[in-house]
């Protein structure tokens, strides 16, 4: 259930692997029109409950998925097959864990800040070893075999008749998309004798057929490259003799965004530079030039070179999936997400921690390594994949994940996803996920337009149309144009309303799915992700001789929002003397509505215009030997989505100001 936030390349497709659903890059926003593909506390611990048979089980919800129905049953898979699972332990107080998640976030809390070692988090809420050895000879004794063991889960493998004998359901062969995967018919049980020590199990259910091991990293992707005319700032170019668009020339789009002009932006000073603080960066796989590409990019756009150490990362012994999860396709992602946190807070360490692959899974296992280690303050993540494709089981899993962190005082800041409200790309109006999940910040998107000087003039939020030149080169065909891409937002139907949103989000969102509870709403805070307003990234290509080149080019999408945002709040923690701000949400929404926010809106210069850029591109992406195409690219048009005053499901609170930084000098309070 991921997708990684590609920066407006787009939402990939998913596929599971045993339970888990592959994650996509949160649309990295490059400038041309690719394909997208994306960047609880009420959903949090499936609810265990005791059957009345003469041996009790209790039964864990959300085990058996959605789309195993009635209809698409085609009978027992058959016995002798093999089943490849996670089982996650619940800990000593899972719902102590949950209380005191939310007690040391909240500012109106006595709690507040009150954060645990990542030592202490273990003795207090992670598993006893006897809860451990109970779970381990329950599996055994059903002839399921234990792989591994650590303090978040056991692995277990054994046959399709000892998996049904240890979680008390049938397994059945479903059709879904065409294809045929494994699911239990029931929600899968545990003996009530284990006092509540599982959390839940991840794998029932499977998927495509998994890579080998011991695979190796493709070289980098193919190049992209930008090709202008451009605008140095925000309306520096335009071409009068191209046709008017709202009654206006529109200019050039940007070259693209450096960190001076993004921490202008958002209202960072020169003392404001992430000093003493650490940002981790979970994606999947590892760029093999990511070093040299920081560092030359530094050198070459204004930013301090790094210091040693300052830039490390942590990797997994092995890959998986590389064909399926696109490697390549992963380096510009890191390397996007390094390069804007270290534009936007210079001086703070970053740690990559590598997924092993795209995979829950995997992705799971890296946020458990910050977590376990305390590698960090501020964690991001520009990944997701869509609503309908997450299961509650794993839901769970990430939950305990962000709990844990809540507690250390580590917050995780995920991409709102690429596809708006996603009915162009999944055709049903639906969040993203692990945005949705009321444990973290979710990260929506804006156009922004930065002036002569570096000043802040206006944003919009994040939605784009397009509008091709027409061949005779007096208007733009069917303008505004065709939907391309958008911040992602919404109501979850699954999430129930966190405390934090109370009073701040209008029941016409909370309640947008009808009935009468009151759900999550995304996106939390914004920041500049519009590709066509994007930030100037620079990246090791592999060009059409097959050589390997440095490059430049300009990018967006909410997996840049998402480390735009994660560098203002190493910021914001510095102005505060360094005490990690933790999960921020509550923070956030008690600043809502003072001048800590800019409160964007789709129509900044007034309700009657629009706003709009002209770009130029190749046609083949690198040159222009098959020629270019010019468009305009029209501002503030999200799918369904609104930016208005207030909070809104395209931006949030809005996005940081002047204010912001300013107002963690003490305990804010409202």
């Amino acid at each position: 259930m991921f997708s990684r936030a590609r920066t407006t390349s787009g939402a990939r497709t998913t596929f599971r692997t045993r339970a888990t659903l592959v994650r996509k890059r949160a649309a990295l926003g490059l400038a041309t029109a690719l394909p997208l593909v994306a960047g609880a506390l009420a959903l949090g611990i499936p609810t265990a409950q005791a059957d009345s048979a003469p041996h009790a089980r209790d039964t864990l919800s959300g085990t058996k998925p959605a789309w195993a129905t009635a209809g698409s049953d085609r009978g027992a898979t058959d016995d002798g097959n093999k089943v490849s699972a996670r089982v996650y332990l619940a800990g000593r107080d899972a719902k102590g864990l949950a209380d005191y998640a939310k007690a040391v976030s909240d500012p109106s809390s006595p709690h507040y800040g009150a954060y645990l070692s990542a030592r202490q988090t273990q003795a207090r809420f992670g598993p006893t070893r006897q809860q451990k050895d109970a779970v381990t000879a329950w599996l055994k004794g059903s002839g399921i075999e234990v792989t591994g063991v650590n303090q978040h889960y056991l692995s277990v493998t054994g046959d399709v008749a000892a998996a049904e004998r240890a979680f008390g359901t049938q397994l059945h062969d479903y059709t879904k998309g065409g294809k045929v995967y494994r699911a239990p018919s029931n929600a899968a049980t545990v003996p009530a004798s284990l006092h509540g020590a599982v959390l839940t199990v991840v794998g029932l259910d499977n998927a495509p057929k998994r890579a080998k091991h011991d695979e190796t990293l493709p070289p980098p992707g193919p190049v992209f490259k930008n090709a202008g005319p451009f605008s140095a700032y925000y309306g520096s170019r335009t071409d009068r003799s191209l046709p008017s668009a709202y009654g206006a020339k529109q200019p050039y789009a940007i070259k693209g965004y450096t960190g001076k002009q993004l921490r202008a932006a958002y209202g960072a000073k020169s003392r404001n530079t992430g000093k003493g603080v650490t940002v981790a960066i979970t994606d999947a796989f590892a760029s093999p030039t990511i070093a040299a590409d920081a560092a030359r990019y530094a050198k070459r756009n204004g930013d301090p070179g790094y210091r040693k150490g300052q830039l490390t990362q942590v990797l997994p012994d092995d890959y998986r999936y590389t064909e399926e999860c696109d490697a390549s396709g992963w380096y510009g992602e890191e390397t996007l997400d390094v390069e804007a946190v270290h534009a936007v807070a210079p001086a703070a360490d970053i740690v990559y921690v590598g997924g092993a692959s795209c995979t829950d899974d995997d992705l799971l296992d890296s946020l458990a390594k910050v977590v376990d280690n305390r590698l960090a303050d501020i964690v991001s993540n520009s990944w997701g994949d869509v609503e309908a494709n997450e299961t509650p089981d794993v839901a769970a899993a990430y939950d305990q994940i962000f709990q844990q962190g809540a507690v250390e005082g580590i917050g995780f800041y995920f991409s709102s996803g690429d596809s708006g409200d996603n009915v162009a790309s999944t055709g049903t109006k639906q969040v993203d996920t692990p945005a949705n999940s009321a444990w973290v910040t979710a990260v929506g998107g804006t156009s922004l337009a930065v002036g002569k000087g570096d000043t802040y003039q206006w944003e919009t939020g994040w939605g784009t149309t397009k509008a091709n030149l027409s061949a005779d080169g007096t208007g733009w065909d069917a303008l505004p144009g065709a939907y391309t891409s958008g911040a992602g937002g919404g109501t979850s139907k699954t999430v129930a309303q966190p405390f934090y949103q109370r009073g701040v989000v209008p029941d016409a969102l909370a309640l947008a799915n009808g009935g009468t509870a009151k759900q999550r709403v995304t996106p939390d805070i914004a920041a500049v992700a519009d590709p066509n307003t994007g930030f100037l990234v620079g990246q090791t290509q592999t060009f059409p001789d097959g050589s390997l080149q440095y490059g430049e080019y300009r990018i967006g999408g909410t997996s840049l929002a998402a480390p735009v945002i994660a560098g203002v709040q190493a910021l914001a923690q510095q102005a505060r003397g360094g005490q990690p701000i933790g999960f921020a949400n509550p923070s956030l929404y008690d600043r809502y509505g003072t001048a800590s926010y800019h409160d964007v809106t789709d129509h900044p210069l007034g309700a009657g215009v629009s706003l709009g850029v002209v770009r130029v591109d190749y046609v083949n992406s690198q040159d222009d030997s098959d020629g270019l195409v010019t468009s305009l690219r029209s501002l503030g048009r999200d799918s369904s989505l609104h930016a208005v005053v207030g909070y809104d499901d395209v931006t949030g609170v809005g996005t940081p100001a002047a204010g912001y930084l300013t107002s963690f000098g003490g305990h804010h309070r409202r």
